[in-house]
């Protein structure tokens, strides 16, 4: 065909190469493959799915249609639940206030200095601080800033990986309580077990 391109006008022949006594004409073509716009929203929700849905057992009982939109749920609300790339959740408007039922100045029992630590749980401790710095969960605190509470930290070992642990008790003391009843677990599996 000498890669020419040939475009069909309306009751046109048209001759190709050397073989100028053959006419062809080219008929009307319709697509029978219809082609539908990809959003990029589809496209991130389907490697959401695969990157952190993949190992989720949903329930046998649910449709496609029910598991298309249960993904489509979490992957809105994605930000409410940790990952390799953000290992602390955080939900949007449940930050949580913590209000003293004491004014200043504080009693010296909030002010408590570090417990001692081991070089390998001092070392553990400086990883768990660095990562916490890094995602804005806590901040530097200047030299000349003063510091009225302290809550002593310790590391906890288990199975040969560290977690930071504070102790709080002093601390909880002081503080006003939430009255905001917890729901126990079983009841609220029950309920959603029971909403399928």
């Amino acid at each position: 065909m000498y890669g020419i391109d040939l475009h069909n006008k309306k009751d046109r022949y048209f001759t190709i190469g050397d073989n100028k006594h053959q006419r062809f004409a080219f008929l009307p073509f319709k697509s029978q493959i219809t082609v539908n716009k990809v959003s990029p929203v589809n496209l991130q929700l389907e490697k959401f799915k695969s990157e952190q849905l993949n190992e989720a057992e949903i329930s046998l009982h649910l449709t496609d249609k029910q598991e298309n939109e249960l993904s489509s749920l979490l992957y809105d609300h994605r930000g409410a639940f940790s990952s390799d790339k953000e290992p602390l959740g955080a939900i949007i408007g449940h930050e949580v206030d913590i209000i003293l039922n004491i004014e200043r100045p504080y009693p010296p029992l909030l002010r408590r200095p570090a417990y001692p630590a081991s070089p390998k749980s001092r070392e553990a401790l400086e990883t768990h601080i660095k990562e916490l710095l890094d995602l804005g969960v806590i901040r530097k605190v200047g030299h000349n800033e003063e510091v009225e509470i302290t809550t002593p930290v310790i590391v906890a070992w288990h199975n040969g990986k560290s977690r930071m642990v504070g102790d709080f008790r002093a601390l909880n003391t002081y503080t006003v309580p939430d009255r905001y009843p917890i729901p126990k677990i079983q009841i609220s599996l029950t309920q959603i077990s029971q909403a399928v």
